[in-house]
């Protein structure tokens, strides 16, 4: 080693000095102001708080809901929203990836910055990797205030120094701030699964995810704004700017460089469907999918990820909904992307089934899903699951029927699922950004809305319902040797696979994760 990379009395361990390099200059010192959300009195001087309002009074003070299903819907809605927005809007995300969904989104909220509009946009640290040239930007508008959560000071250019710079606090920077929420004017929130990425809008030419979001309007949306104060205000939240220089007037090039970016998609899908929507309000569109009922917000304390090992189970998300596995009756659907449920979650859903409750499961199939080391851990669970009688159906990668659409698949794409929901018997339904695995429940932060609106509740159940069809999923069963197999629809035969499908490579990943124990971290 050479001399000036020893460690001496007095001197920096050489990695720190390289990791200090790769932070580049020091950014000035930047003020954290402290944001609120708008009053009642606010929201309702802007048209979608009189509308969200009124609607909300006629229908019993109750709040309005409606599923997003469909990845352009829900990327239309979400266009319409920061286009009809009078004075706020607020943004929480894990991840923001490039694609021509989210530069169309950025140059909305400049444009609505522009008309005055405030800007909120809260990014989780690993979704900021590498892209402090759009985020500094886009805080360079006086409108726009752009802050990451439970930041890595140094080394943020790229994953490899990101994940470098984090190892010596990987007790605090392993735990993530997941939440997903989009709030306009204070009057219309959306949240789900869904972060900003082609993906996650039926956008990307190679892969997609089926996913679901859930829109609310009415005294709901009020709950949902104070969360997105509290993770906005607390102290893991930082403004971009101390990481990173803000050149003054950035906005302007980032503006103009994805105006010439939409001129050259004109005649994109996206772009056109935008086009083709101008002129249809949200409020308009979303008046007759609206159901109404109770809806109650639920979300992880922020402060979540500073607690020493795991939190208490009562002060967390998943704790909130295990209150509810109490009062079921009849029937219990979980729809989980990553679906980890433990030794302890085996015996709760087994438990369930003894009852006389009917438990079905849709994740991930292990050719499908974008992390087979999650499915890995999973694995060794579907034999105690069946033997206690839950259902359990694996998304397929390619399908083959026509009804795709309904759920939010396109049958063109390669899909993995994303969608984050339990239906509790036919009236209580929650939508969030919420697994069911350890990652979720103990490390994670977490935002959710819990619904008790039957019309609702039928609507997802339906979705499941198709979901669950051997042309999507396929259904793991036990053999009378009490063997799995897999059964699925195959040029409208069932067709029995002894084998589980995936690549060699997966199950290696899948058996490497069982192998390492990796399931208290997935």
């Amino acid at each position: 080693m050479p001399p000036e990379c020893r460690r001496r009395r007095g001197r920096l361990p050489c990695w720190l000095v390289v990791l200090s390099l790769l932070a580049g200059c020091a950014a000035p010192p930047v003020v954290r102001e402290h944001g609120v959300a708008l009053r009642p009195g606010e929201i309702e001087a802007t048209a979608l708080g009189r509308w969200a309002g009124e609607a909300s009074r006629s229908n019993g003070s109750d709040s309005g809901f409606a599923l997003l299903a469909n990845g352009e819907e829900a990327f239309a809605v979400r266009a319409r929203l920061v286009e009809e927005a009078e004075r706020r809007v607020d943004v929480q995300t894990y991840l923001m990836d490039d694609g021509q969904t989210t530069r169309v989104l950025l140059r909305r909220l400049l444009d609505a910055a522009e008309r005055g509009v405030a800007v909120r946009l809260l990014l989780d640290d690993v979704g900021a990797i590498g892209q402090a040239r759009r985020l500094t930007a886009l805080d360079s508008h006086p409108n726009v205030q752009v802050r990451v959560f439970n930041p890595v000071a140094i080394g943020r250019d790229h994953l490899v120094t990101w994940v470098l710079a984090a190892a010596p606090a990987v007790r605090r920077t392993h735990r993530r701030m997941h939440n997903k929420l989009w709030i306009a004017d204070n009057a219309v929130a959306i949240t789900g699964g869904r972060n900003l990425g082609d993906e996650y809008y039926n956008a990307d030419e190679s892969r997609n995810f089926t996913d679901l979001d859930l829109l609310a309007v009415g005294p709901v949306v009020d709950p949902l704004s104070l969360s997105f104060d509290l993770y906005w205000n607390h102290g893991l939240a930082q403004p971009i700017g101390r990481y990173h220089a803000i050149p003054a007037g950035a906005w302007q090039v980032l503006r103009d460089e994805l105006g010439g970016w939409l001129d050259e998609q004109r005649e994109s899908p996206y772009v056109t469907a935008l086009r083709d929507r101008r002129g249809v309000s949200a409020r308009d569109a979303l008046a007759e999918a609206l159901h109404w009922g109770q809806g109650e917000a639920v979300w992880d304390p922020p402060g979540k990820l500073r607690v020493p090992g795991r939190p208490p189970l009562e002060a967390t998300l998943a704790g909130a909904l295990e209150d509810r596995l109490s009062e079921l009756e009849s029937r219990f659907v979980i729809i989980s992307a990553y679906f980890v449920p433990t030794e302890i979650g085996t015996r709760l859903l087994a438990g369930l089934v003894e009852s006389g409750v009917r438990v079905e499961v849709i994740t991930n199939s292990l050719e499908a899903g974008d992390l087979p080391e999650v499915h890995g851990a999973y694995m060794p669970r579907r034999r105690a699951l069946l033997e206690s009688g839950v259902r359990l159906f694996e998304l397929r990668a390619q399908h083959h029927r026509g009804d795709e659409a309904a759920i939010g698949i396109s049958g063109s794409f390669s899909s993995a699922l994303h969608i984050k929901a339990l239906s509790f018997d036919d009236e209580r339904l929650f939508v969030g950004s919420f697994n069911v695995d350890p990652r979720s429940l103990w490390w994670n932060t977490e935002v959710g809305v819990l619904v008790e609106s039957t019309s609702l509740n039928d609507e997802f159940l339906a979705l499941a319902d198709i979901g669950m069809s051997p042309a999507l999923s396929y259904e793991v069963m036990l053999d009378d040797a009490g063997g799995l197999f897999w059964l699925a629809e195959v040029d409208e035969e069932l067709v029995r696979l002894e084998r589980e499908p995936g690549s060699h490579w997966r199950h290696f990943r899948a058996w490497l994760s069982r192998m390492l124990r990796l399931e208290p971290w997935l």
